[in-house]
């Protein structure tokens, strides 16, 4: 009897067993025997210059046993922290060093100074807080428009006026002749807001010296272990196999915990001068300090019409705010990454955009969730909407005109879109979310004195992350298949969904099936995740390594049942003697006992191919004049990320993107006072993350049109619901605003800025 297809399957994840049973293992369970506590001193200052540190107090505090500073990190000759981001700007990128610990000047609040070990998490604390350190305060600048004026206080003296970078794409002049051909042109300025990833689980890591083998454990809350572990061995200038990485169970991690941060240097560090273990955890507090921000971008953008609302052309002029330094990937947020998703799903003949990278005296900037895709499809959508009240053509339509309706298509900044039913799934949207019966619900919210609005927008995310990706796939001696892959889970459900594929592919049980992932002694090769790769990259690889595995397995077969391996067939795990009246066959469990590792295999994927996830969203909300509170009251995404896994996970995913992008709409917003320097969200105090009471039932209703970009036909969605949301949510508030008259209002929707625009007051 054949086993039942797993791909396709809503089946529970695996892992959530242990972890609600609090098995779970994260940094902070890992038990590093002698292990010692490292706490970081950061700037309080965001601007200053270090006149002086003296550490002789802390340094003689009980149970201390050193205490780091920069001189400490120019006598071991570590190098700065990297940014490998490849950008092709106009001019080369500026990259200040970013030492471990700050030399001389310190550029942003919680900037790292010292470092402190000792025997206990308390010792270390308090040995932190004797250190003295002499301040110098300098003028700051957050804004990243304002870091780009001629009077803005100066940074770095390798980055005049500020600039790290300038970036251009598209064609120029083909957008300037479609806007003097144009009937109608629509621009706004716009806001896309600085957040914080905000994981549950705060970075931590263990770092472990082995002086017999002259070589480094680091056991972090990571997203891409190999790629960690290379920068880590550029500033430590040792090769990158004397530094073995592992990532247990992550809590999270949203694009923040691919990087490497100082903390993780300085642990190393310590634990290879004092021949014990560094155990360093961040407070929530401390998160919000040192861990990358993401978003913080200015836009002037324009949208180009004729007589008949058909797109001619867009652009953009954007000022990223990149912060104090540039992060590990953080210039490509803002360049490579929106400059594939540019103009969204429509059909645009000419599109342009231009960016200025600003530092300031602030958190620095990298891939948050999404990582440009949201920003750029903020820009088109927010146009859209604007041009469709210009025109007078309803905003169903207006779009309808110009979405991409055949296929391949390529668009105008080089990208080849393969499949989608972007207008079908618009009335989908239109037709599940009810915008028929809009008219009836906003008389009855009118009638109890609220303000009602509905907002419908679309999304195009390009997924791919790092191109190729490596697997593995290993029969072990209990029995279990081992899959090896170089992607990584740090919440998404791997342990269940790659079984899925693998268990329909080799006809093996589901449960007979284990991952191996994110550690750098297992996995030989990998980008980790970033990019809604996973499935995508993940996937073709692992099965380009199962066809290896059939392969192997269909020649020992052969030889072991004295048959040609054309004669060979297979199905639920054995080849069988096809035609043979004695039914002779042996299963690949079988085959693996019998020859030790003879049928394994792995593969390097050179998969470099792209894919679009995609869809329509529709949200309604409720706005109480009297207060300016906006509640989230209905919302409805119909969405496409191809062929589905698992359904049940694949929705779950987007729910979870969906609450991150509602919150950067209406709640979330990391605010620095503009005077001073200081971070004034710097706690959930004052950072507000969307509760389960901000949230309606969120409606996802998934289409699947498979991509041939990757066998499995997935998409990715991993990112979708932060890309998406954004736009949805403002829409519905600009709508309910407008018969106030108010055209424009900036993310996040707070109460105070809801009810100031509503009396003038903005």
């Amino acid at each position: 009897m054949t086993a039942p297809m797993q791909r396709g399957l809503s089946r529970r994840r695996v892992e959530d067993d242990r972890f609600l049973r609090g098995l779970g293992r994260f940094v902070e369970d890992i038990a590093a025997p002698g292990a010692l506590h490292g706490v970081m001193l950061r700037s309080p200052h965001a601007h200053a210059r270090i006149v002086a540190i003296d550490p002789t107090a802390a340094r003689a505090m009980p149970g201390v046993h050193a205490v780091l500073t920069a001189t400490e990190l120019r006598a071991e000759g570590l190098h700065p922290l990297p940014c490998v981001a490849k950008v092709a700007t106009l001019a080369p990128l500026v990259i200040p060093p970013r030492p471990a610990l700050a030399e001389r000047v310190v550029r942003h609040v919680g900037d790292p100074v010292a470092f402190v070990v000792a025997e206990t998490l308390p010792q270390a604390r308090d040995a932190a807080e004797a250190i003295m350190v002499d301040y110098e305060t300098l003028p700051a600048v957050t804004d990243g428009a304002a870091a780009l004026r001629p009077d803005a206080p100066q940074i770095w003296d390798q980055a005049p006026g500020n600039l790290a970078f300038r970036f251009q794409k598209g064609d120029a002049a083909a957008v300037a002749a479609a806007f003097a051909r144009a009937v109608t042109i629509v621009s706004l300025d716009l806001v896309n807001n600085r957040v914080t990833a905000a994981p549950i689980e705060p970075r931590a890591a263990v770092a472990t010296w082995h002086a017999e083998t002259q070589s480094f454990l680091l056991q972090v809350t990571g997203q891409g272990v190999h790629a960690m572990r290379d920068q880590l061995a550029t500033v430590f200038g040792i090769a990158p196999d004397r530094i073995r990485v592992v990532a247990p169970d992550v809590g999270g991690g949203f694009g923040a915990k691919n990087f490497i941060f100082p903390d993780y240097v300085l642990a190393m560090l310590a634990a290879r001068r004092l021949g014990r273990p560094v155990l360093w955890v961040s407070e929530r507090t401390e998160d919000f300090l040192s861990t990358a921000h993401g978003r913080d971008n200015r836009t002037h953008a324009e949208l180009a019409l004729d007589s008949e609302g058909r797109f001619l052309a867009l652009r953009a002029e954007t000022v990223a705010n990149m912060g104090a330094y540039l992060s590990g990937s953080g210039p490509g947020s803002s360049t490579n990454s929106p400059g594939t998703a540019m103009g969204g799903l429509y059909d645009i003949p000419a599109v342009f955009m231009d960016v200025r990278g600003a530092f300031t005296n602030t958190v620095p900037i990298d891939a948050y969730r999404g990582a440009g895709k949201p920003e750029a499809n903020y820009i088109i959508e927010r146009l859209v909407d604007l041009a469709a009240r210009r025109t007078g053509i309803d905003a169903v339509e207006l779009r309808r005109r110009n979405l991409i309706a055949s296929f391949p298509h390529r668009t105008a900044m080089g990208m080849t879109i393969d499949c989608g039913e972007f207008r079908a799934n618009l009335d989908r949207a239109a037709a599940a979310a009810d915008i028929a019966g809009f008219a009836a619900r906003r008389a009855a919210s009118e009638a109890r004195g609220m303000l009602r609005g509905l907002g419908l927008a679309c999304f195009m995310e390009t997924s791919r992350g790092a191109p190729g990706e490596w697997a593995a796939v290993r029969f072990e001696p209990d029995g279990k298949v081992a899959l090896a892959l170089g992607t990584q889970s740090n919440g998404q459900g791997h342990e269940t969904s790659f079984p899925q594929v693998a268990a329909d592919l080799l006809g093996l049980p589901v449960e007979g099936f284990r991952l191996v992932q994110a550690d750098t002694r297992d996995v030989a090769r990998g980008h980790g995740h970033g990019g809604a790769r996973s499935l995508h990259m993940g996937g073709e690889a692992m099965v380009r390594a199962i066809d290896a595995v059939l392969a192997k397995a269909r020649a020992l077969a052969a030889q072991m049942l004295q048959a040609p391996e054309a004669a060979l067939s297979f199905a639920d795990g054995r080849f069988s003697v096809a035609e043979d009246p004695a039914g002779r066959g042996v299963g690949l469990l079988d085959l693996a006992r019998e020859a030790p590792g003879a049928i394994d295999a792995e593969v390097d994927s050179d998969l470099d191919l792209v894919t679009f996830p995609n869809g329509c969203q529709v949200a309604e909300v409720e706005i109480d004049p009297e207060t300016g509170l906006v509640r989230l009251d209905r919302y409805t995404a119909i969405d496409d990320y191809g062929r589905l896994v698992n359904p049940m996970l694949t929705i779950g995913q987007v729910q979870g993107g969906l609450a991150q992008g509602i919150g950067q709409a209406m709640l979330e917003e990391v605010a620095y006072d503009a005077e001073s320097g200081q971070i004034l969200t710097a706690s959930l105090m004052d950072y507000c993350l969307p509760r389960a009471e901000d949230l309606p039932p969120l409606d996802v209703t998934c289409v699947e049109v498979p991509t041939t970009s990757n066998r499995l036909g997935a998409k990715g969605s991993g990112q979708a619901g932060c890309i998406g949301a954004p736009q949805t949510l403002m829409h519905a508030v600009l709508d309910a605003l407008a018969p106030l008259g108010i055209e424009a209002i900036d993310m996040p929707v707070t109460p105070n800025k809801v009810w100031a625009a509503i009396r003038g007051r903005a």
